[in-house]
């Protein structure tokens, strides 16, 4: 996988994780106007995972009836109930939660399918992907193809830096541009009738805003992103068991443990995997429920 190999043998665990630690990108230059580096497999999957979504929570919908719900319809209104009652919890306006509720279910259903892509097994994809790219006449060991969006830093903090800009929108749009901007100069500490004590502490409160609004984007992404991050160095850390007895035939112990802690952990995953798309999900409702909040 790595030119570091040795012809006729395997990757060394190091060479093995580096190589599947390394997204597809687009690395050709684009003369004038460079559009800089982009992970093409994190797009690529995070996109078609969002329309994929989108179509489930779609049919969901259309094949809804009045009559016994079936198994998939079922499953969608208890998602959609408890979407609903937590953003009823948090956005008390009932006009944004014309937006927000669908938006928290989307955001949901979005993030758990694009963490769901970690149960799959780590070669899968990237073997297939190989294959591909080597009978396109490429060097089908410098095949890159990472499957989780969710752990590519940039796909998490995108999300979160959106999130931003709606619960931004939602400042505007429930205070008004002047009282948004009020408040950013007089909340948390107030102001002073002494023109120069307010300017300080104008300054003080806009400062402790930024950084407010900062802090909660980064570790909105940043939590995600961690969280499928070391998952997926898990399962590679597991898929290396499997391998090592590939390699060597040797070490029945290796395979007989691939196979049960592979198991074990793909169990324990689906609730992590559960449980980080219903926290980013909250977060966001959070987030954009303060935007409704007057300091």
């Amino acid at each position: 996988m790595a030119a570091e190999t040795v012809a006729g043998q395997g990757p060394t665990a190091g060479e093995y994780i580096v190589h599947h630690l390394t997204h597809w990108q687009n690395r050709t230059p684009t003369g004038v106007l460079d559009l800089g580096v982009f992970n093409l497999d994190s797009l690529i999957y995070s996109i078609g995972l969002g329309v994929v979504g989108c179509w489930l929570l779609w049919l969901a919908a259309r094949k809804a009836t009045s009559g016994v719900p079936g198994r998939f319809q079922a499953a969608v209104e208890i998602l959609v109930e408890m979407v609903d009652n937590q953003a009823k919890g948090i956005v008390h306006n009932v006009e944004s939660r014309k937006f927000v509720g669908p938006l928290a279910l989307t955001v949901f259903v979005w993030v758990f399918l694009m963490n769901a892509m970690d149960l799959l097994p780590v070669d899968l994809l990237p073997v297939i992907w190989q294959g591909i790219y080597g009978a396109a006449g490429h060097d089908p060991h410098h095949a890159y193809m990472r499957v989780v969006p969710t752990a590519d830093l940039s796909i998490s903090l995108g999300l979160s830096v959106a999130v931003l800009l709606i619960a931004l929108y939602y400042n505007v749009k429930i205070k008004g541009a002047g009282g948004w901007i009020h408040e950013l100069f007089t909340a948390p500490f107030g102001t002073s009738k002494n023109p120069v004590l307010a300017i300080l502490l104008g300054l003080v409160n806009l400062a402790m805003q930024l950084v407010e609004f900062i802090a909660k984007t980064v570790s909105h992404g940043m939590r995600l992103f961690g969280n499928m991050y070391a998952g997926e160095l898990i399962f590679m850390l597991i898929a290396l068991m499997g391998g090592a007895f590939a390699f060597t035939g040797t070490g029945i112990g290796l395979a007989i443990g691939h196979i049960i802690a592979g198991w074990a952990w793909a169990v324990f995953h689906i609730l992590i995997i559960t449980l980080q798309a219903f926290i980013f999900m909250m977060l966001t409702l959070i987030y954009i429920g303060q935007a409704h909040d007057a300091h």
